[in-house]
C-alpha cells in the first residue's frame, strides 16, 4: 500500500536526487579564481564550460525516477526491493562518476577542489534505500506469515 513507511523513505530519495542536481556539488579554486562545479558542467579556467557532469545530472534523474516508479510497486514488494537495490547501484556510480570526474579535471590544471554540502545528500538516499529495503522486506515476511495461516 502506498502508506507504507517505506513510502516515505522512497520520496525522500527522489526528492533528495532532485535536490542534489538543482545544486552545485563543489568548488575548483586556482590562486586567483573559484569555479563552480554542477551536475552538469563545471567551468575550465578558460572560461568556457565543461558539459562533460551532465552524466552526473542523468544519474540522479534516474535514480529519482526509479525511486518514484517503485513507490508504485506496492504490490510486488520483490520487484521493489530488487528495484531499490538498482537504485543504490545508481547512486554509488554516482559517487564513482563524481571522484572520476574531479580527479580528470585536477589533472587539466593544477587546481584544488572543495567539497560542497549537497554531495553529501546522495549517500543519505543510500541509507534512506536500505531503510526502505528492509521495510519491504519486512512487509513480504508479513504476508508470507498470514498465507501460513491460511
Amino acid at each position: 500500500m502506498i502508506q507504507r513507511i517505506q513510502s516515505v523513505y522512497l520520496l525522500l530519495v527522489a526528492v533528495l536526487a532532485i535536490i542534489t542536481a538543482a545544486l552545485p556539488i563543489g568548488a575548483f579554486y586556482t590562486d586567483t579564481d573559484v569555479y563552480e562545479m554542477t551536475n552538469l558542467y563545471y567551468t575550465l579556467p578558460d572560461g568556457t564550460l565543461y558539459y562533460g557532469p551532465a552524466i552526473l545530472c542523468a544519474l540522479l534523474i534516474v535514480a529519482a525516477v526509479i525511486a518514484v516508479m517503485t513507490i508504485f510497486l506496492y504490490r510486488k514488494r520483490m520487484r521493489q526491493i530488487r528495484l531499490t537495490v538498482i537504485n543504490t547501484f545508481v547512486l554509488a556510480a554516482y559517487y564513482l562518476a563524481v571522484v572520476c570526474f574531479i580527479v580528470f579535471a585536477e589533472e587539466q590544471d593544477d587546481s584544488g577542489f572543495t567539497l560542497s554540502w549537497p554531495l553529501c545528500l546522495p549517500l543519505v538516499s543510500i541509507i534512506l534505500n536500505w531503510m526502505a529495503v528492509r521495510a519491504i522486506h519486512k512487509d513480504e515476511m508479513l504476508v508470507k506469515s498470514y498465507d501460513r495461516i491460511r
